[in-house]
């Protein structure tokens, strides 16, 4: 990743940022379309498991979040609890755009997970 980008020279909204979980720096670009929320968080330099996230509305107006893998691994569930907990966050503050979310992680782990999480709120562009 180019951190060295200018936010300017870019027609999208957007955010770099990185968090340190151990020993391991995990690079995050937020991003605000004006359809949806593109977040990229990756320790390994590239995309990884694309999911897409997504509030549909209910008929007894208790919303449900539909959290699907485009790209990559199906069989992790703390990657579709992040996505989860992002779109239900991004929901809770008043936006409907769907979340496309793309993890290239080598730490699966809970805390790593959990800080990305964090991480991405603190600085959410919704």
């Amino acid at each position: 990743m180019d951190h060295g980008a200018s936010t300017s020279s870019f027609p999208v909204r957007h955010k770099n940022l990185s968090v340190h979980i151990k020993e391991s720096k995990i690079d995050i670009v937020i991003c605000s379309y004006d359809d949806q929320f593109l977040v990229i968080a990756t320790q390994i330099g590239t995309m990884g498991t694309i999911m897409h996230a997504r509030k549909e509305e209910g008929m007894l107006n208790t919303p449900t979040f539909n959290v699907s893998v485009i790209f990559g691994k199906r069989d992790e569930p703390m990657l579709l609890a992040c996505a989860r907990q992002l779109i239900e966050h991004i929901s809770n503050s008043g936006s409907s755009k769907p979340l496309t979310l793309s993890l290239g992680l080598k730490d699966h782990s809970v805390e790593a997970l959990k800080s990305i999480v964090s991480a991405v709120i603190e600085n959410r562009l919704w």
